[in-house]
Formats: C-alpha cells, sequence, structure tokens
C-alpha cells in the first residue's frame, strides 16, 4: 500500500469525506500527517502553500511527512519539500456549476456574496459586487482554479487553458470526480493499492437539502461563463476520468467493485449509526460529533449507536468524526 500521499483538497467538492478517508488510514498505520503550525485546520489558506507553514518542518533538517491533506493553496516547490518524493498526489474535482452554488450557500460572508440575497442576482452583474483585488475573491471566481495554485481572474485564452492542465497533469497522478465518488474510491484503491474497507466512508460536511435550490438553464450558463476556467479543468479531468477507468479497470468490474464497495457501506450504517444517515444538527447527540456550521448552510452530522463493543466503537466513530475534530485529536497525538 502506497503510504506517502498529496491530497490538494479542494473546497466543497466532497473533499471533507476524503479526508476522512486519509485521516483514517494514517491513524490505523501510524503515519505522520502534514498539520498546519498550531494544529489550525488549513495551511495559511488563500497564501500559497510554503514548506514553513508545517509544523515541525525546519529546512535545516528537512522532515518528510507521510500525509498532506490540509487546505492549501497549491505550490509544488514547496509541497516537495515536506514530503518524499515518490509521493502520490492527488485531488477531487467538482461540476463548477454545482460547486458555485454550493460556494454561495456556504461562505454567504465572502465580500463578493455579503450583499447579495440570490446567486441569479450576483450573476446579473458580478461586477457589481466581486472585486478582484479582494482577499476572499476566489471563494465567488473560479475556485478550484485559484486552490490549484492559478490566477481566478486570468484570460481563458486556448493556450493558456492548455497550459494550465499540462501543469496540472504534470503535478498530479490522479484526478477524481465528486459526481462519481464510489467510482472515484474504487480507482483511488486502486491505485493506492488499498483494501475496500479503507476507502468506505459516509458522507461528511454535507448540507441539508433545504438550503438547495434548482437553478435555471440560464443561470446554469452564467456560472459556467464565470467559472470559465473552472469549467475547462472539471470538463477536460472528467474525460480523463473514464478514460481511465476504460484503461485500468473497464466498466463491468468497476460496476462490480462499486457495488460491493455500496454493500459494505450498507453494512457499516447499519452497525454504526442510529437511523441508518445522517441527521440535521440539533438532533446530533454526542457534542464532540457535531460539525461545524458555516454560512447559511446546515451542515448534518451523525449518531452512533449505543452499546457498541469497545472495537466497533472506535471505528464507528472514526468513520463520523468531523474534519475539525479529527485534526485536533491526531494533531495531539503526533505533538
Amino acid at each position: 500500500p502506497k503510504t506517502d500521499i498529496v491530497f490538494l483538497k479542494v473546497h466543497k467538492s466532497a473533499s471533507s469525506t476524503v479526508m476522512n478517508i486519509l485521516f483514517r488510514f494514517g491513524e490505523m498505520h501510524n503515519l505522520t500527517f502534514a498539520f498546519p503550525i498550531g494544529g489550525g485546520n488549513q495551511l495559511f489558506y488563500p497564501r500559497h502553500f510554503l514548506a514553513r507553514f508545517v509544523e515541525g518542518f525546519s529546512p535545516s533538517s528537512p522532515r518528510r511527512f507521510n500525509i498532506l491533506c490540509h487546505h492549501m493553496r497549491f505550490l509544488q516547490p514547496e509541497v516537495h519539500k515536506v514530503v518524499s518524493s515518490s509521493a502520490f498526489y492527488f485531488s477531487i474535482l467538482r461540476n463548477p456549476v454545482k460547486l458555485m452554488e454550493s460556494s454561495f450557500a456556504y461562505y454567504k460572508g465572502a465580500s463578493a456574496f455579503s450583499r447579495v440575497r440570490s446567486l441569479e442576482e450576483f450573476l446579473r452583474q458580478p461586477y457589481h459586487y466581486y472585486n478582484p483585488t479582494d482577499g476572499d475573491r476566489h471563494y465567488a471566481r473560479n475556485l478550484m482554479t485559484f486552490d490549484f495554485g492559478f490566477n481566478p481572474d486570468g484570460e481563458v485564452s486556448a493556450e493558456r487553458v492548455k497550459l494550465m492542465l499540462k501543469a496540472i497533469e504534470a503535478s498530479f497522478d490522479l484526478l477524481l470526480i465528486s459526481e462519481y465518488f464510489d467510482e472515484s474510491m474504487v480507482l483511488l484503491k486502486e491505485m493506492l493499492c488499498w483494501d475496500l474497507d479503507s476507502v468506505v466512508s459516509f458522507p461528511l460536511n454535507i448540507r441539508d437539502s433545504s438550503t438547495k435550490s434548482p437553478l435555471s438553464d440560464t443561470v446554469v450558463e452564467k456560472i459556467k461563463d464565470w467559472n470559465r476556467l473552472d469549467w475547462e479543468i472539471y470538463t477536460h479531468f472528467n474525460r480523463t476520468f473514464w478514460e481511465r477507468i476504460d484503461r485500468d479497470i473497464g466498466r463491468e468490474r468497476m460496476q462490480r467493485e462499486v457495488k460491493a464497495l455500496r454493500e459494505r457501506q450498507g453494512e457499516l450504517a447499519r452497525t454504526c449509526l442510529q437511523g441508518m444517515g445522517s441527521v440535521a444538527p440539533k438532533h446530533i447527540k454526542d457534542s464532540s460529533l457535531k460539525p461545524l456550521q458555516h454560512g447559511s448552510a446546515r451542515i448534518l452530522g451523525y449518531n452512533l449507536k449505543q452499546g457498541l463493543d469497545k472495537e466497533t466503537e472506535r471505528m464507528c466513530r472514526r468513520l463520523v468524526t468531523p474534519e475539525l475534530q479529527y485534526s485536533s485529536a491526531l494533531y495531539k497525538k503526533q505533538f
């Protein structure tokens, strides 16, 4: 199994669920994490990543960490300083239309969104609200482009897009697609030589559907236009994602693997969870399992069954612990 891993945690793309998978694997195999200094949950985002943001890094005796997975703005030469040269790099992408809708609900306090009532209103005249010099502008435009380290306000020329895609391909071994999360996990498991249980998960940091609103076709087109760089990244890597599945696994085997993954997930839900699924924040009984609430989104969580034996309880708890609590527990353990 591969144990040296860099995960670029792209915002609002099921990346908290992926992070939980990495946390669990790292904890089970006693791996070290590249934590933000002081145990925060972001590597000084939105600044470009620097090796000195990592707790325990010193240029004089460069210490290598196994897993780098906290929010950062990607800068490969600096990432190279904290992980082994053979590390496996991957990230996950999401359809920019859904990403923007989610971002609007989650980052309602961001300067570009704080003065508008709806996404439609913002898109009618974005430059009325959006200022390219604002420090938090990236939440409102080409968020994936920004997380990968590029300029979200860059011009969209064929040449520039080509260079950007080339740069991402040169840095990353695998790009997953959050709309095909189960297929993504099967692909990840194959590439990392992990077993099925290592990639099983329950969705984390997801919001209640009451805050989601259907978008009209006009709005969808406007979002694509406004996030053109993200759209180019997404469509390109969505295509290569399926090409890779066809080349390395094949659709038939993929279907079987996805079925096995979902069955295992169902099994664990029956073992671990009260009522099989996620619940609204006010119904979470154990306060240590309450996810951080953010913006106008209501972030769901889980209740564990009572009376589980110690070992099962520990396994179940790992699966449903929100990222901030899990991160800080691992940080305390490591330092």
